[in-house]
């Protein structure tokens, strides 16, 4: 059985499910739409420091302009719309003193998109939208393969026990991913005050890379990555044995913490550098895609690993049946 049948609509799903399934559709795919093509516009910001004459200088600096406004109307809509779910979550648990990885994920939306705003709209600064927007759909990317999983398993007793699993890692994930943003947050503040006293031209630069850098993408696709892994595994073997399901659950574990520590330590060897002046927000961009690539490359790898594993198990009981 193809495992691309693991993400296709049930049969028999109820009309809120099919529902909910549509606009997580729609969100994810405007948030890649608006994603490439952000990304797009932001090329030419990246040749502003290269050698040219001064008439294609000028030129190029109006374009930047230009497109730097573009940017911001594409990158609302994947704000209001497409992250909506993280806002609705996060102020709704917030009221019940709930802490979610919604909190930290519209923390660091924020902290990336206001920042951006205010450079575009007093055309000084560099901006983030291609940033924010990377940021939102690598996130919906992984929590639709997560909820997809779970609507196609929604019977299942094995992959109930996926569930329970997610369920307490996420737990532990929120918090973690909660302090560490606010102390990223804290941080950049602190640097940008420090820097804004004694060299005023590197404030901002300084604390937009710690701001880019506090933005939890890795963090919020750690567990998500991993229980869809789990999940796309145990669908290509539907009869999996209790001591196989425990070191599946085992292995899931493992991945999860590695992709949340390892998306932690990354970031932080990053933190001290930044705050030095030694990472561009261009470059503090670009390790936030190369960790939340890691860690959707290791939970491909858990899949892989283990349905290799499990069709070996299934292969033995066959030859002696």
């Amino acid at each position: 059985m193809s495992v691309m049948s693991l993400f296709a609509p049930p049969v028999a799903m109820a009309p809120a499910d099919r529902n909910a399934r549509r606009h997580m559709v729609a969100r994810l795919g405007l948030a890649w739409l608006g994603m490439m093509q952000v990304m797009m516009f932001a090329f030419p910001g990246y040749l502003r420091n290269q050698p040219m004459s001064v008439e294609n200088q000028l030129f190029l600096d109006d374009a930047i302009v230009l497109l730097n406004w573009l940017s911001l109307v594409l990158t609302v809509p994947v704000i209001l719309y497409c992250a909506w779910p993280v806002w609705k979550g996060a102020l709704g648990r917030s009221r019940s003193r709930v802490i979610t990885m919604d909190v930290p994920v519209a923390l660091g939306i924020s902290a990336a998109f206001i920042p951006s705003v205010y450079a575009t709209w007093v055309n000084h600064g560099e901006v983030y939208f291609e940033s924010v927007t990377m940021f939102v759909a690598f996130l919906l990317t992984a929590r639709y393969l997560e909820f997809c999983a779970q609507q196609t398993m929604a019977h299942g007793a094995f992959h109930e026990n996926i569930q329970s699993l997610r369920h307490a890692l996420s737990a532990g994930a929120d918090r973690i991913a909660l302090w560490f943003t606010v102390a990223q947050l804290t941080l950049a503040a602190l640097a940008g005050a420090y820097w804004f006293v004694f060299a005023p031209e590197h404030a901002v630069a300084v604390t937009v890379a710690l701001l880019v850098i506090s933005c939890p993408c890795a963090l919020a696709m750690s567990v998500p990555t991993a229980i869809a892994a789990a999940h796309a595994s145990l669908y290509k073997r539907q009869q999996v044995s209790s001591r196989r399901l425990e070191q599946l659950s085992k292995d899931t574990t493992r991945v999860a913490h590695q992709n949340l520590y390892g998306s932690m330590i990354w970031h932080l060897l990053l933190t001290p550098l930044a705050a030095l002046g030694y990472v561009q927000p261009w470059l503090a961009a670009i390790t936030m895609l190369v960790s939340s690539l890691a860690v959707a490359a290791n939970a491909l790898r858990l899949y892989r690993r283990q349905s290799r594993e499990l069709a070996g198990v299934w292969v033995g009981r066959a030859v002696q049946g």
